[in-house]
């Protein structure tokens, strides 16, 4: 059975108008030179590793798995797509023959693949489905048997998807926002948690200042149980005074940490306890049962008031969390 892939005209689209011009496809990772010989994904992965020795594991494992599909998976007779941006259109057509290298059409990729283009088909066209299908932002990818036959049917009749109401492409929209927001989320949550114990508590420290404290953060070493006082005034005068844990571990937090932590507090206190490792259940019923008001906080909540509140965060604690905005049509 043909497989069909995507291929990226490059960013922008800028090899959209000589793919089709020249009848082909085209990737780079032009420094290893030609894949000719490499006929399995062990002798590519070997040329990906010395020249680029200094690229993290996940990045050469996805140039490999690129450069693997384009040499030896893609065959005469598989769909292949690519698209203009500019022009909101897709190119359709058949991969007509053998990888071979050739430098005329782009130096920076010169690995292609012959194409028998059958025309272009509009976005529009497509099923909200199909469209979130072709979102990814890999060079190449291989296509759903769902996303090729509503590609085939807009080919054919020129037609928009029976679909494509407003209620659908809501739907469609707010389940890929969802997505995103998760995969945020957890992509914070692991910049977070590579942090070690000192910045950790700088970014608490930083969070509370956002929320309108000023703070005092412990010296490295025997803290008698606070590694930060949060208050009005910074010195712990003022009430409401916040003594602060930071647990930076991969374990949870049990009922004997926060009744060690409770030990050393004064009547008028107010407690806040992180711990990127979680909490017991007895840990909580110990904070529940409290002679003082007393938070714990997760990895996930410091993540989230993080989020909600960056823009009050001070320029050192957002070196700490980097954030990029992104926009969404409403």
């Amino acid at each position: 059975m043909a497989n069909a892939w995507m291929v990226r005209a490059e960013r922008n689209g800028r090899l959209y108008d000589p793919f089709k011009e020249e009848g082909l496809v085209a990737i780079g990772w032009h420094e290893i030179g030609s894949l000719e010989h490499l006929r399995t994904r062990d002798a590519i992965a070997a040329k990906v590793r010395a020249a680029w020795p200094d690229w993290k594991a996940q990045a050469q494992a996805m140039a490999v798995g690129q450069l693997h599909r384009f040499r030896n998976e893609m065959k005469a007779g598989d769909t292949v797509l690519t698209y203009d941006p500019r022009r909101r259109v897709y190119l359709v057509g058949e991969i007509a023959g053998d990888y071979r290298r050739d430098e005329n059409v782009d130096p920076e990729d010169p690995n292609v693949r012959p194409v028998k283009w059958r025309g272009e088909v509009s976005r529009d066209l497509l099923s909200a489905a199909s469209r979130n299908s072709l979102g990814a932002i890999s060079t190449l990818f291989q296509l759903a048997p769902e996303t090729v036959e509503d590609i085939g049917r807009a080919l054919k009749s020129n037609e928009p998807a029976s679909e494509n109401t407003t209620d659908a492409l809501d739907a469609v929209e707010e389940d890929i926002f969802q997505n995103i927001q998760a995969k945020a989320l957890e992509f914070a949550k692991d910049r977070v948690s590579s942090l070690d114990w000192s910045q950790m508590q700088d970014l608490v420290a930083g969070l509370l200042r956002a929320l309108g404290y000023k703070t005092r953060v412990s010296p490295a070493g025997a803290d008698r149980g606070k590694d930060i006082v949060a208050s009005p005034d910074g010195f712990g005068f003022e009430s409401p005074r916040i003594v602060v844990e930071v647990k930076h571990r991969k374990e949870a937090m049990g009922a004997q940490a926060i009744r060690s932590f409770l030990g050393g507090r004064h009547n008028q206190d107010k407690g806040l306890y992180v711990s990127t490792g979680g909490f017991t259940k007895d840990a909580y019923y110990e904070a529940d049962r409290a002679s003082i008001p007393l938070e714990l906080m997760t990895i996930d909540e410091l993540v989230a008031a993080l989020i909600a509140n960056y823009d009050r965060l001070d320029i050192e604690t957002k070196q700490l969390l980097p954030l990029k905005r992104i926009y969404w049509p409403a």
